[in-house]
């Protein structure tokens, strides 16, 4: 089943079934309707930045896209099921524009979850981030009297891999971000520290609050609830397609590769 919808601001339309994503500046931004997500926070929170979006499950229009978004709610079993169902599972993994994962969306981009969910073995997530999710430590939290799930706001600190304002290594998702800025978390499993960390938080133990790999990216909070800093990382997406996508990411490499060379430079020195 194939469902879509065009969301402008204030309004709802149902879409022409001639209209592609990229016949109309509308369908620009797609949220998968991933059959299991509150798509409406997420839609508008893109609405009162003035983004016109398209909420779909329409395969070619996912495709054509310029940034696409995969929300989630509920657990990953539930969620990869309706992917599944869907056939969209390969369609994300070859996608190449930017892709944002919001949440349990962020997860699915891993490629296990030991999210159950009742069931015997862990789910199989979409391979894209070689990181695999975990329930938070519940020992460490019991430790600090901590409880579970993790739910609140919560600081963000930026790693290496995304340095805040002033720093020529910026991830363009984070442009504008301040170091330890707060944003609002609800989640009980999260991803571990890693390359592919683009910024952590602390709740008993350090985790990876944002993960990214090539042109996909994924936040563990909430960017709709969390306010100015959460608005900025959602304008920072909808400025973002895959030529400006590419252009970072090359940058960020030679400036990787300088260092490293002159790194060598300087060991041979010595």
């Amino acid at each position: 089943m194939q469902q879509d919808t065009l969301l402008t601001a204030g309004q709802q339309l149902t879409a022409s079934p001639q209209l592609t994503a990229n016949e109309s500046p509308d369908a620009e931004t797609v949220i998968i309707d991933t059959g299991c997500a509150n798509l409406s926070s997420v839609r508008f929170a893109f609405e009162r930045l003035g983004a016109k979006v398209l909420v779909t499950d329409d395969k070619a229009k996912i495709k054509a896209a310029k940034r696409v978004v995969l929300p989630g709610v509920g657990t990953a079993g539930v969620a990869m099921a309706s992917l599944h169902e869907k056939g969209l599972v390969e369609l994300i993994q070859g996608l190449t524009q930017p892709v944002l994962g919001v949440c349990l969306g962020m997860q699915m981009l891993a490629a296990i979850s030991k999210e159950r969910g009742g069931k015997g073995q862990d789910c199989e997530c979409l391979g894209i981030i070689p990181t695999d999710i975990c329930e938070l430590d519940t020992q460490l939290l019991k430790a600090e009297s901590l409880p579970l799930p993790h739910m609140g706001w919560n600081q963000l600190k930026l790693t290496t891999n995304s340095q805040g304002t002033n720093s020529p290594n910026v991830h363009p998702l984070f442009a504008g971000i301040e170091d330890g800025s707060y944003v609002y978390f609800v989640h009980s499993y999260r991803a571990p520290l890693s390359e592919f960390t683009l910024a952590e938080c602390t709740y008993g133990e350090g985790f990876s609050a944002a993960i990214g790999k090539g042109n996909f990216m994924g936040v563990q909070f909430h960017p709709e609830k969390s306010a100015a800093v959460g608005a900025q990382i959602l304008r920072n997406f909808l400025q973002m397609d895959e030529l400006q996508m590419n252009k970072a990411l090359m940058n960020k490499a030679l400036r990787s590769n300088s260092a490293d060379g002159q790194a060598g430079a300087n060991k041979a020195d010595q």
